[in-house]
């Protein structure tokens, strides 16, 4: 395809990206609210009906904006050829091509992190703090943004350095042998980013003794889940949504509480929430979740390696020659459709999961407190109780609520 239909294509692809994102966004907000069903009339009022409807339609509109700006800004790029341009000031300091590269990488990495910077701080202290959820201070905030700017220099920049150097030296092979380091990487994630990335942003504390933690345990004993780490993270001192999550595998396993979860729920529903974890481990949903994040990684790398050496699509992106920068950005751009089929899958599968989980935590525990913690934790963070199904079916990686209570409550 010569560069000239390359750009239409770019162009397109775009353009349908965007159009399908905001579609289903707007026929979500605009689903009407529903009646208070009778499972939910002890724990929702129609004002807070009404607060839940105003923080989406809030959510909606912001979102919309920030989508627009970012449509606008990647079209002008496309269209006017500025990512070239980048490339043709950068290589114009006599860079060797690998430094090239990642000095092209920084760039658009630093301006696209100041653009979205007003975005983010409007986000976090005027939408979340009118609703109450912000619990962020602005010192919190930007030093979030710089330990997030050292991790990805120092991690990201490693990984981008080994993935361009490959490509550079290893020609059309380079997609299986960056594969095989990326999947090593992404197990080493999974094993230790409770250990060594969470800190950085985050206290862990072991949970302390006392009722709760013995029933936790008495509960893990009767399902033959050997558990020696509970850990509770300072979750308040960002937001007041509560959480809960399960990470690592064998004997790095732990469970993270949510302080804001110990303080909204009483002990059973919080053995509930974790009978519903240790539902996914024991279904090996994480393991499987694992695997076929890592297969999505090898087709990726492979389709990569069928466009990153077609010098039509640098120059469909304003290059004057072969670059491999600029045909990684074109890539991911044309990935964007099969993202997203890919990404409808994967929450099809996670909701999927999602089920299993619920109804192992109702078999090996109960399924009332269960039930009673996500009514809670819905009610709490303003959920939508009435999701538009196709906005479901694209973007909810967790089933709607009112799906899961009638499971849980037969």
């Amino acid at each position: 395809m010569n560069p000239e239909n390359l750009k239409y294509l770019l162009v397109g692809v775009l353009v349908f990206g965007f159009l399908a994102k905001k579609i289903l966004a707007y026929l979500n907000v605009k689903n009407p609210i529903p009646k208070i069903p009778g499972t939910l009339s002890e724990y929702l009022n129609p004002a807070k009906l009404q607060e839940s409807k105003a923080y989406q339609i809030e959510n909606f509109s912001f979102q919309f904006l920030a989508g627009v700006f970012s449509f606008v800004l990647t079209f002008l790029f496309i269209a006017l050829g500025w990512f070239g341009t980048i490339d043709t000031w950068v290589a114009g300091f006599g860079f060797a091509p690998l430094v090239k590269s990642l000095v092209f990488f920084g760039v658009i990495f630093i301006g696209s992190d100041i653009l979205s910077l007003p975005f983010d701080y409007y986000n976090t202290f005027v939408i979340e703090e009118k609703f109450g959820f912000n619990k962020t201070t602005v010192s919190t905030f930007f030093s979030d943004k710089l330990k997030a700017y050292l991790l990805s220099i120092l991690v990201g920049g490693g990984l981008l350095l080994i993935f361009l150097w490959l490509i550079h030296q290893m020609g059309e092979n380079f997609w299986w042998q960056f594969w095989i380091i990326a999947a090593v990487f992404m197990i080493l994630v999974n094993l230790f980013y409770t250990a060594w990335i969470l800190p950085l942003f985050n206290k862990l504390t072991p949970l302390e003794d006392g009722e709760l933690k013995d029933k936790i345990l008495q509960y893990a004993k009767s399902v033959d889940f050997p558990l020696d780490n509970i850990f509770v993270i300072d979750g308040s001192k960002r937001s007041s949504k509560a959480n809960a999550f399960f990470s690592g595998f064998g004997k790095r396993k732990k469970v993270v509480l949510y302080d804001t979860l110990l303080d909204q729920h009483p002990p059973d529903e919080l053995v509930a929430v974790m009978a519903h974890e240790v539902g996914h481990y024991k279904k090996k949903h994480i393991i499987w979740s694992m695997v076929t994040a890592i297969l999505q990684v090898g087709l990726m790398l492979f389709l990569l390696a069928q466009f990153i050496f077609s010098e039509n699509m640098s120059i469909a992106l304003g290059g004057q020659a072969w670059s491999a920068e600029l045909n990684i950005i074109g890539f991911t751009m044309l990935f964007t459709p099969i993202s997203m089929i890919l990404g409808i899958g994967m929450n099809w599968l996670s909701r999927k999961n999602e089920f299993e989980a619920d109804e192992f935590a109702k078999l090996t525990f109960a399924g009332e407190p269960l039930a009673e913690a996500l009514k809670t934790l819905s009610v709490k963070t303003l959920s939508n109780i009435n999701p538009h199904p196709w906005y479901v079916f694209v973007n909810y990686s967790h089933p709607p609520l009112l799906e899961r209570l009638e499971k849980l409550e037969r």
